[in-house]
């Protein structure tokens, strides 16, 4: 964990638990694994997770893993926070997206807005959720004192529990003769409300991914920069709040690590059923045999268990990756280019693959028709992976592909830029 004298000369907020360490908050996470899924019906029915469930994360400190010191955090490590989300997801998928989603954009924040901005970001007391939408919708507009916003935002993930919106729009009534400036937000929760238009999809049913929606909703100038929730700041002043090595890389990758670390934290629910299913059933063709004797099933699960595995492996190593790129922006002040991010983007999307085709072509497709029963957990796992495969980051893997290659050969690639202020 990074010097918090480094990285905060003041402490702003009190941390709760100052002594609390990586490993012990990641085996609160693997305790919380049998709530999870005895509660997994009825948070898809709510579409989200319980306020008992989030009283329970408050209280483990799972929604400050990556929130500075300064501001009343433990300032973890990205690999001790995609540990964590694999195991919530191991216990229910849908709550672990509804959580890491509202809980990792406390870096973006970090890095996009000034300090007197984030001590009211952060204030009173330290608690930060924001969920977002990586894409511009509505206009903003100046205003006495800031700006003024109007749009709606769809798959706003984690927004029940958010205490802001991290939200895009382009600047109304910019210069006609160039392109629109796009700016990035921090609307606080008292100025948008969360629409009940979630829950009608296949899977992730409880992950509340609901619309956010403002008319003129108010924030202050120093809540608005130019730029994005994956470049970052495109103009202004370079400045920097904090110097720890957790908040000094570009985000593209770590971003495409959260879908990913659910989808694994799926896979790993998901075989942890399919064990249950071969060590209590039997077999069709071998009425006398439980699955789990014959070689056909025994092979299944290895098969299955090696792609889950080394798709874990792949996650928990875009995670270090990170930290080794940005240490090593602190220790020589070479650059975390747009190719290393691309780089751990790749990385995270094939970790999603390798899980999402142990689960698809193997576990469930030999997991017994029973087994995709509506209410059954294998099913349930199945459906929240499907609805992640679809998800832009996913599907759009091609796409991403394309603009490494740019980057890596000087080619000009708009998505894979910026960041100046990074």
């Amino acid at each position: 964990m990074p010097d918090s004298s480094k990285t905060a000369p003041t402490a702003i907020f009190a941390v709760p638990e100052p002594d609390l360490t990586p490993a012990e908050i990641i085996q609160r996470a693997i305790d919380m694994r049998p709530k999870l899924i005895e509660r997994q019906a009825e948070t898809e029915a709510r579409t989200y997770y319980s306020e008992e469930t989030h009283r329970e994360f408050q209280e483990a400190g799972f929604y400050r893993i990556m929130q500075p010191r300064r501001f009343g955090g433990y300032e973890f490590d990205a690999p001790t926070f995609f540990r964590v989300v694999m195991e919530l997801a191991r216990g229910c998928p849908s709550t672990a997206w509804c959580f890491c989603l509202a809980s990792a954009h406390v870096v973006q924040t970090c890095n996009l807005f000034d300090e007197e901005a984030q001590e009211l970001i952060f204030g009173p007391d330290g608690e930060f959720r924001a969920a977002s939408f990586g894409g511009p919708m509505g206009t903003i507009r100046e205003a006495d004192g800031g700006y003024r916003v109007t749009a709606t935002w769809p798959y706003a993930s984690g927004c029940p529990y958010s205490t802001h919106f991290i939200g895009h729009s382009f600047l109304a009534d910019d210069d006609p003769d160039g392109p629109p400036a796009q700016l990035v937000f921090a609307l606080p929760r008292s100025e948008w409300e969360m629409l009940d238009d979630w829950g009608d999809v296949m899977g992730l049913k409880g992950s509340g991914s609901h619309s956010v929606k403002t008319v003129d909703g108010f924030l202050p100038a120093n809540f608005v920069v130019e730029g994005s929730i994956v470049y970052g700041r495109t103009t202004g002043i370079q400045h920097r709040v904090h110097e720890g090595v957790l908040y000094r890389g570009r985000t593209g990758g770590l971003f495409s690590n959260q879908l990913s670390a659910v989808m694994v934290g799926a896979a790993l629910g998901a075989l942890d059923e399919y064990e249950r299913i071969i060590t209590t059933r039997t077999a069709t063709f071998a009425p006398k045999s439980l699955r789990v004797d014959l070689q056909d099933y025994q092979r299944f699960w290895g098969l299955a268990s090696g792609k889950i595995a080394a798709a874990r492996g792949i996650i928990v190593r875009v995670a270090e990756e990170y930290m080794e790129l940005a240490q090593r922006v602190v220790d020589t002040g070479e650059e975390f280019t747009p190719e290393d991010d691309m780089r751990l983007l790749m990385m995270a999307l094939e970790g999603g693959r390798l899980a999402w085709d142990a689960v698809q072509s193997i576990v469930f497709r030999t997991g017994g028709s029973a087994a995709a029963r509506d209410g059954q957990m294998l099913q349930r796992y199945w459906r929240d992976m499907c609805t992640i495969w679809s998800h832009n980051g996913p599907s759009q893997d091609e796409f991403f592909a394309t603009h490494y290659a740019r980057v890596r050969f000087g080619m000009p690639s708009e998505f894979a830029g910026g960041g100046g202020d990074r």
